[in-house]
């Protein structure tokens, strides 16, 4: 009956406790498998080419060193080109059939990559980690914009949780996976014919979950009045500047924006510091960087899915405030624990002598509190870009934020090299984190004011 609809619907944010019921639809589970595979390819990808170069083709650490600075920024430079156009295409044609054509793309770009695995060829493999930016640039507007179509209202918050929480264990694990099958043989020589070979079926299997994305066809909604008229612009200075422009002259797109920028901002730091904030100022080995990374991973997908719990199903930033606050709290608590350690001697700990020190659980839950917080402040803001814009708008208005991420990740990593040529220490410089919580907290504060 009509009445009883509409009150199911009234009722139905304070009745959603749970969002696995999505992961049985076939809305939701093929473009949550399709994401998963492309984020844990990624990232079997490049933690293979890092070892393989590190291990097997140099032997000099300022080499190692510029190796990663390189492939770094050749992931990232398309985000910046290509996130204009990304967003224009996606908001124009049906998303699914784009999402068949990125994952067959992915099949030819694994296909080079893996040749570089097996011939040890370093323009290979940039040329493909290139590629893969490109990939994850077209890709990325659409495995968000495209939930506010499948989904109803109250159930984007906790999709868009699941993709986050489902995206950080694809990288720790697609990260682990790639260091593990670079091998080494009995004569010292390293290979990656296992790597190689991985990449390609994932690339596989992930073009054949794309088949099965329902169709999404461009919305025909009213335009917002100042945004970017629709139809493509190959201009791709012009076409970013101008989507850049208009995107943030929308006060609340603007909050978010900024808000999720700063997250990952902050993320970027963080990231960056794990090895050398284990081997340097903790005295740890690779095995107690890799349990901060997995720490980290299972801590973010934690905080994605409680804040639905907590919201219910409502789209809001109502704890993103206290959340990003959270973020700080912990950071300076692992910033003194940290600043406290005993300086090391002799071999660096692995995982198990670790854990066996004074100190070291609180450590471990200072990170993974910090990464359950990072959740909870960033998965609402997500939903929220993708539920108050018009869906034929979704996809540039999340390539914009992506532009918009991209340069303040760039400009929080320059300014944390830029500390450390100062003299400022790996430990100290997570300070500057928590400086970032502050400012992201002020920003939530002020989106949940003017929107909530």
């Amino acid at each position: 009956m009509p009445w009883l609809q509409a009150y199911e619907r009234r009722r139905l944010p304070t009745l959603i406790q749970n969002v696995s019921h999505l992961l049985r639809t076939r809305r939701f589970l093929p473009i949550f498998v399709t994401q998963l595979l492309g984020a844990f390819n990624d990232n079997l990808f490049k933690s293979a080419m890092v070892i393989l170069a590190t291990y097997a083709i140099y032997n000099d650490a300022t080499k190692e060193a510029t190796f990663n600075g390189v492939a770094g920024a050749l992931f990232i430079l398309p985000f910046f080109l290509f996130s204009a156009l990304s967003g224009q295409l996606a908001d124009a044609n049906d998303k699914a059939k784009i999402i068949r054509i990125v994952k067959t793309a992915e099949i030819l770009i694994m296909i080079v990559g893996a040749a570089g695995l097996l011939l040890h060829s370093i323009p290979l493999l940039l040329g493909a980690l290139f590629a893969m930016g490109v990939h994850s640039t077209f890709f990325g507007p659409i495995k968000y914009a495209i939930l506010p179509q499948h989904l109803e209202r109250d159930e984007v918050l906790g999709g868009t949780g699941l993709v986050e929480a489902g995206t950080y264990i694809a990288i720790l694990g697609g990260t682990i996976l790639g260091g593990l099958l670079v091998l080494k043989r009995p004569d010292g020589s390293y290979h990656a014919e296992w790597a190689a070979l991985a990449v390609l079926l994932v690339a596989l299997i992930g073009r054949v979950a794309g088949s099965f994305v329902p169709p999404a066809p461009p919305a025909n909604d009213p335009e917002i009045p100042g945004f970017p008229k629709r139809g493509m612009d190959w201009h791709i200075i012009r076409a970013s500047i101008t989507l850049v422009s208009a995107t943030l002259h929308v006060r609340r797109l603007y909050l978010a924006i900024l808000a999720i920028s700063f997250f990952w901002a902050m993320g970027a730091v963080l990231a960056a510091q794990f090895p050398p904030l284990v081997k340097n100022s903790l005295s740890s080995d690779q095995t107690v960087a890799t349990l901060f990374l997995g720490t980290f991973s299972i801590g973010i997908a934690i905080g994605s899915v409680a804040v639905n719990r907590l919201l219910k199903g409502k789209v809001s930033a109502r704890f993103s405030p206290a959340s990003a606050l959270a973020m700080g709290l912990f950071v300076v608590d692992l910033y003194r624990r940290v600043h406290s350690w005993p300086t090391g001697a002799g071999e660096l700990h692995n995982i198990r002598a670790f854990l066996a020190l004074p100190n070291s659980w609180m450590i471990v839950l200072d990170l993974l509190g910090v990464a359950i917080a990072g959740g909870m402040f960033v998965v609402p803001l997500y939903a929220f870009l993708t539920t108050t814009v018009p869906k034929s708008e979704t996809a540039r208005t999340i390539a914009a934020n992506n532009i918009v991420n991209s340069g303040l990740m760039v400009f929080a990593s320059l300014i944390l090299t830029l500390a450390v040529q100062l003299g400022v220490t790996v430990g100290d410089s997570l300070l500057i984190v928590a400086v970032g919580s502050i400012f992201a907290a002020w920003l939530g504060w002020k989106l949940h004011v003017a929107c909530d």
